[in-house]
């Protein structure tokens, strides 16, 4: 929908007892704090924002697509994330980009596909049921103003016709309504009183909670679950296998929003894949509201279904996510794969819509060199070990299976993963042990290719400009605020987000 989101996570999350109880924390910067973010897009940028720092946040336009946002800061506190949001100009087309990365004689390379769905999805006609499911365990103190705000807010926005049900989580599952609530302005300001009154309680029994919200519900009508939390489940029901056959037990959709650092969000991605819905992260620095509205966006116009990527003319292996079950309005498809050769390829999207088959398709070439991205054959190692990780979690693959290959990933990548650990010497220990310092020599052509970028004009990843795949535009957010994945056209930014976001598990700090 135009809208990107780049967070760098500074707030505790405040769900590790063992670490706070271990580790001495230094909240305090003596001196300043800089933060300097560069991005590069090859579509025109209408505005960038940093919540909360809008007086103090330098923006400069630097021509070409490229702007530098400059924050200096003294004496703070490290108790605010760092989020910036970009929105591109309106009027984007659907489009397919491909980042390839292949270095000079190699036999196989790299490649990120992004596709862009340019398609007429119609709104959908009636009301729709909404369920909010909501955590109010302890480890939200300090959550609880956005949960409260976000949801009020998005209450508001309901529209007549529809109706919505609140169930909070603690230590057990309560229903906050009784029954179904229709949408009044009396009611819409009777359960905004009521948010804003609710306060942390003990620990976390998600599964009650998520249990409770998907009982009573009416078949005739379409149904969202709407499940804020942070995800820490220690109560009750924790195996991941049981939250993925309760999320499958009735046609229904849940969009989670994960509050803070420091969240669960495989155990948030098991339940919403499971669905067929989606999950999202939300810092405390960040707007509920703008996300809460892109969720609503999706549910209230149809949606591909059965998508499928295929790729022919260049022999290509090892796609992450090449079948989804569901598309929604305004979503990217971000794929990684491996490809042998060079030259012409014919990309396929296969989906339904409408209860029709329809195939999206067009013609790109894949270079016998490309040397600016070495950072995706990283990026593909991380997206394989999620596929693998994700699988184990819905007992669909063997747990001992999935350790194998995700330990051979992290060495052969220089990742910390589950099954690897990150070695820290000095020179002179790492010249008497004689271990291979493969870290040393990736991380030296991922530096010389930053570099080389940082000089190089922006460039436009498109593939299908003179053979479009989509006949329409993508969908706009209106040119309000929200958040999505980074755009590819800020392919820049998009990898350092990867490298940055060393707080959550999605970008692992590289092995020695």
């Amino acid at each position: 929908t135009g809208v990107g989101r780049y967070l760098y996570p500074l707030e505790d999350g405040g769900t590790d007892e063992l670490a706070k109880s271990f580790w001495l924390r230094n909240e305090q910067v003596s001196g300043a704090l800089s933060i300097s973010v560069d991005l590069w897009s090859a579509w025109p940028l209408a505005d960038v924002r940093v919540p909360g720092f809008e007086n103090a946040a330098v923006v400069e336009d630097l021509g070409d697509g490229h702007r530098r946002i400059r924050l200096e800061r003294s004496g703070v506190a490290l108790a605010n994330d760092f989020v910036l949001y970009y929105r591109l100009a309106d009027g984007l087309p659907g489009r397919v980009e491909v980042i390839p990365y292949r270095a000079a004689g190699a036999d196989e390379g790299t490649f990120m596909l992004v596709i862009t769905p340019g398609v007429d999805l119609a709104a959908l006609t009636g009301g729709v049921d909404w369920v909010f499911v909501l955590d109010v365990s302890g480890s939200m103190a300090g959550k609880m103003g956005v949960l409260a705000d976000g949801v009020s807010d998005a209450l508001g926005r309901l529209r007549p016709e529809d109706r919505f049900r609140i169930v909070t989580f603690d230590s057990t599952a309560r229903a906050l309504t009784s029954d179904w609530v229709a949408v009044t302005p009396e009611s819409v300001a009777r359960w905004t009183q009521a948010m804003g009154q609710l306060q942390p309680g003990d620990s976390t029994n998600l599964y009650e909670g998520l249990d409770l919200g998907l009982r009573d519900l009416d078949a005739d009508r379409a149904t969202n679950v709407v499940l804020v939390t942070d995800g820490v489940t220690n109560t009750g029901i924790v195996d991941p296998r049981e939250f993925h056959a309760l999320s499958r037990k009735n046609d229904v959709r849940i969009f989670g929003f994960l509050l803070g650092n420091g969240a669960n969000w495989p155990l948030m991605r098991t339940i919403t894949d499971a669905s067929g819905g989606f999950y999202d992260s939300v810092s405390n620095a960040d707007d509920l509201l703008g996300k809460i509205l892109l969720a609503k966006s999706k549910v209230t116009h149809e949606a591909l279904h059965d998508v499928s990527v295929e790729i022919d003319g260049v022999r290509v292996r090892d796609l992450t996510g090449a079948v989804i079950p569901k598309v929604y309005r305004g979503q990217q498809l971000v794929l990684f794969g491996h490809y042998a050769g060079s030259g012409d390829a014919e990309l396929r999207v296969r989906a339904r819509k409408t209860g029709e088959d329809v195939v999206y398709r067009t013609r790109f070439a894949f270079p016998a060199e490309a040397t600016l991205h070495p950072e995706l054959e990283r990026l593909w190692a991380l997206a394989t070990i999620e596929e693998l990780e994700a699988r184990v979690r819905a007992g669909l693959l063997d747990g001992d299976e999935a350790k194998d290959a995700t330990r051979d990933l992290g060495v052969r990548h220089q990742l910390v993963t589950d099954e690897t650990a990150m070695v820290v010497l000095t020179d002179e220990s790492f010249d008497r042990t004689g271990i291979e310092r493969r870290n040393r020599a990736r991380t030296a052509i991922e530096r010389a290719a930053q570099a080389q970028r940082a000089s190089t004009p922006v460039t436009s990843y498109r593939v299908d400009a003179q053979q479009p795949a989509f006949d329409a535009p993508a969908p706009s957010f209106g040119g309000g605020s929200g958040a999505i994945d980074p755009v590819s056209g800020a392919i820049g930014l998009a990898l350092a987000a990867a490298a940055a976001a060393a707080a959550k598990r999605r970008a692992r700090k590289n092995a020695a």
